[in-house]
């Protein structure tokens, strides 16, 4: 497994706004700010995962008798 994969997404989130904000300053050599900007599109994907796994998992709910039924927010 990657160790980039390892991150919590809270990890995730947090190294993705330092990059963020190292290339809104705009004072990074091009060759830096390119692989700055791979890691973070990595970064936003494993963000991205994660929260796709948990509203997978939220979309669940246990029933009294111990059955799982999908949970479904309708939206108005």
């Amino acid at each position: 497994m990657d160790k980039k994969e390892e991150l919590t997404f809270e990890q995730a989130m947090e190294k993705l706004e330092r990059i963020v904000e190292s290339l809104e300053e705009g004072d990074v050599p091009l060759e830096e700010a390119i692989a700055k900007y791979k890691e973070g599109m990595d970064l936003a994907k494993i963000c991205h995962q994660k929260l796709k796994n948990a509203e997978e998992q939220l979309t669940q709910i246990l029933k009294d008798n111990g059955e799982v039924d999908n949970f479904v927010i309708e939206e108005e």
